[in-house]
């Protein structure tokens, strides 16, 4: 009981806070569906990950608007070839930067750019050729666009959805395993979230 009042009241002074310096923080997590696209060379379908991260960005008092984001996401394929299915683990650091667009205080959009940090990979495979890293198969670096939207039934808490779409290849040429995608292909990212904003 005690512990609940305590956030209660830590929450409150936060909000309190972050309204007197014009600001808005939040913190948000979710699911991500996940797969490929432009990708002709291997089998795949929609892989389900998730996402957990945040913003920062001025208090919405007019149409127009801007956030930046960090966000931790878990995203990638499920394949299989000819030998072998498995699922290929794709973990990011996205640093989404975003112009909003503000509708009677409780819907937004979202439309802009973002960085892509590749910080780890790994698979599940029914096969025998799964081992040795896979990081250095795929591009560490990734960019793309993103848009979506958020509603916010009352103060603080909110709902999202968004779509990530790459415009850089995944992985690299040359050699390589049969479960690493051809260089044409990029991200596809549907994120469902829910979150809260000081």
């Amino acid at each position: 009981m005690k512990k609940g009042f305590f956030i209660v009241l830590m929450s409150f002074f936060m909000n309190l806070s972050f309204a007197q310096i014009g600001i808005h923080i939040g913190v948000k997590a979710g699911i991500n569906f996940a797969d490929l696209y432009n990708n002709s060379t291997l089998s795949t379908n929609q892989y389900n990950g998730y996402m957990i991260g945040g913003y920062i960005g001025p208090k919405t008092k007019k149409f127009f608007g801007y956030r930046s984001e960090l966000i931790l996401s878990r995203q990638g394929y499920n394949y299989q070839t000819s030998t072998n299915t498995g699922k290929v683990n794709l973990d990011y650091l996205l640093l989404p930067q975003l112009l909003t667009f503000n509708f009677h205080k409780r819907i937004q959009l979202h439309l802009g750019g973002q960085a892509a940090f590749l910080l780890n990979t790994g698979i599940d495979s029914t096969g025998n050729s799964s081992n040795g890293s896979l990081i250095d198969y795929f591009k560490r670096f990734d960019f793309g666009v993103v848009g979506g939207g958020e509603i916010i039934p009352f103060a603080g808490f909110f709902l999202g959805a968004r779509i990530n779409l790459s415009l850089n290849n995944v992985s690299f040429g040359g050699t390589r395993p049969n479960y690493i995608p051809g260089v044409n292909a990029k991200n596809n990212v549907v994120q469902v979230y829910t979150g809260w904003r000081f």
